[in-house]
């Protein structure tokens, strides 16, 4: 790729708001420390990649750190942090706001206000709210909210509420495992079926979700609950977005490929947690992937994008 013309809906931004309040209660994300982050090195990162233009959320663990009121004002800064980087340069950016989850009321004020006022892309969301999943009844009136504005919706994993696996920091194994457990979650709960107008992308290529969406289907109809049907969930499963960060390899693109509904499956670095160095190796996959039909390639890295997030189209 010769010039930058990717749309990159998994870009992180680390406002140095955010990482204090990390530092302060001692956390990280999932074990993987907090990156360095800063305007001119994303634009060159991005300009080396062939991006033109990246979509910037804060990753796990949110915003919420366990006080509700902290939550709220961390969320407030960090989506005015996002919407400054987004004003100064709005042809190279967009953001999705965070909200304070598991504070229902303060996460719909918050999408509310990030949506209208601060022209917000889109909500990130944790693939569990301090261990609450998203398919939670806690959590209808935020699901609601977005669904009238039919708001796209970013999940991006968080560390499952178990302890980690000895010496394995969560963003290598647990993430994919919880943005399953999520996006499953959400199914069998009803929210994706209840809410038909809002777009939710899935991390990571959706986790494991494409390869085993049809064990979940079939055994939930068979054994687990004859009431769903398979080809209901099959259903509500295909009508998530799955973007590519870390997931554009030989045997992860196939079952994309086989599982995505068309349109659905979007360009994704996640950069900088991910290093440029991982950008380059799963790149390399993607550019080379023999068996795309023909505009499959381009609509991954850009067009798919471009009906989600129409104004960074030009």
């Amino acid at each position: 790729m010769t010039f930058p013309d990717r749309i990159d809906v998994h870009q992180h931004i680390v406002p140095p708001v955010w990482a204090r309040a990390l530092a302060a209660q001692g956390l990280d994300s999932g074990g993987w420390a907090i990156p360095d982050w800063s305007l001119s090195s994303a634009i060159d990162m991005m300009d080396q990649q062939g991006i033109a233009a990246g979509v910037l959320s804060v990753t796990a663990p949110g915003v919420h750190l366990g006080d509700d009121a902290q939550a709220r004002d961390l969320a407030r800064a960090v989506n005015e942090y996002g919407a400054e980087i987004v004003k100064g340069r709005p042809d190279r950016f967009g953001h999705f706001a965070a909200v304070p989850l598991p504070d229902v009321d303060a996460a719909v004020t918050e999408a509310v206000y990030a949506l209208d006022t601060l022209h917000a892309d889109g909500v990130v969301l944790m693939s569990n709210a301090r261990g609450c999943y998203l398919g939670d009844p806690d959590f209808e009136p935020l699901w609601a909210e977005l669904d009238r504005r039919a708001a796209n919706v970013f999940v991006h994993p968080a560390q499952p509420p178990m302890p980690l696996l000895p010496g394995t920091a969560a963003p290598l194994v647990d993430y994919v495992f919880d943005t399953t457990r999520g996006a499953l979650n959400l199914v069998l709960n009803g929210v994706m079926s209840r809410y038909p107008d809002v777009r939710v992308i899935l991390s990571h290529g959706g986790g494991f979700l494409p390869y085993a969406a049809y064990r979940f289907s079939g055994l939930t109809s068979t054994v687990v609950n004859p009431d769903h049907k398979a080809e209901d969930l099959l259903r509500d499963l295909k009508r998530f977005y799955f973007d590519t960060a870390l997931s554009a390899s030989p045997s992860a693109l196939p079952a994309l490929l086989a599982f995505a509904e068309p349109g659905h499956l979007l360009y994704g670095s996640d950069w900088p947690f991910a290093p440029q160095e991982a950008g380059t190796y799963y790149n390399h996959f993607l550019e080379n992937y023999p068996h795309f039909t023909p505009g499959q390639a381009g609509a991954i890295n850009r067009k798919n994008a471009e009906i989600l997030f129409p104004r960074l189209a030009d």
